[in-house]
């Protein structure tokens, strides 16, 4: 809950933010598909769900470049945003920009449908936001009827500054996916521009990551999405490897 009366001073004296929006591209496929079988005995391609919070576009544009990796691994991708939990004063104070109407809200319900998730978010505090929490927080059903047992799970975010949770806000995830039953799947050094010392940058083994700056100044790099890319490729290659292995009990 939050206090508007009592914080209308300390908001107005924001500054006004910069924002970038989620772009639209998408990289070929490749040639290597995996298809699985649905339940009703068609093959299909692996789903993977990129589901994210964004309030200024750092994580939408992480959130495009990871889908392309995820489809150049040769999984359909499904983008959703999560609902928000801000009040519209306050939002407007923040001069936050209007969600992309084109990213639909993500259901509880649909979880089950994806093979793997994805899940992007800015951190608060170095922890995950209440966005994201308040969907953690609806999946009771699916904790009791072990629907999301045995999927991959990985984790993008963006954070301020180097020490605000690049590391941090991805740990803070894997509670949620123990009790799930869900496998974390974390991103590595597989890109080795993560070793890069030559600028600054975000992103962690724990996932891909932006700096946004203290006022979302800062734009999304050209290593950081590639960074991004890396982790949606990878990802990709484990979910479909996963689906493809026979399972027999």
């Amino acid at each position: 809950m939050y206090a508007l009366s009592s914080q209308s001073q300390l908001i107005n004296d924001l500054p006004q933010r910069k924002f970038v929006h989620m772009s639209q591209y998408a990289q070929p496929r490749s040639n290597n598909i995996t298809l699985v079988l649905s339940n009703n005995n068609r093959t299909r391609r692996p789903v993977v769900f990129i589901i994210y919070y964004s309030m200024y576009g750092h994580v939408a544009t992480l959130a495009s470049s990871i889908r392309a990796g995820v489809e150049y691994a040769g999984c359909d991708c499904r983008v959703f945003q999560v609902a928000e939990t801000l009040p519209d004063e306050m939002l407007k104070k923040m001069h936050v920009p209007p969600k992309n109407k084109d990213i639909p809200i993500i259901r509880p319900d649909q979880l089950p449908e994806a093979d793997g998730f994805l899940f992007g978010m800015p951190t608060h505090f170095g922890t995950i936001p209440t966005q994201i929490k308040t969907l953690f927080d609806a999946c009771d059903s699916h904790w009791l009827s072990d629907a999301l047992i045995g999927k991959p799970a990985g984790v993008f975010f963006s954070t301020a500054t180097l020490g605000d949770g690049q590391e941090t806000t991805a740990l803070s995830c894997v509670s949620f996916f123990v009790h799930l039953g869900m496998v974390f799947v974390p991103l590595g050094y597989r890109n080795k521009l993560l070793l890069n010392l030559d600028e600054i940058h975000g992103g962690s083994p724990y996932g891909a990551g932006t700096l946004a700056g203290t006022q979302g100044e800062r734009r999304v790099s050209q290593l950081e999405l590639k960074i991004a890319q890396t982790q949606g490729i990878e990802f990709g290659k484990i979910v479909s490897k996963l689906k493809s292995t026979p399972t027999h009990i």
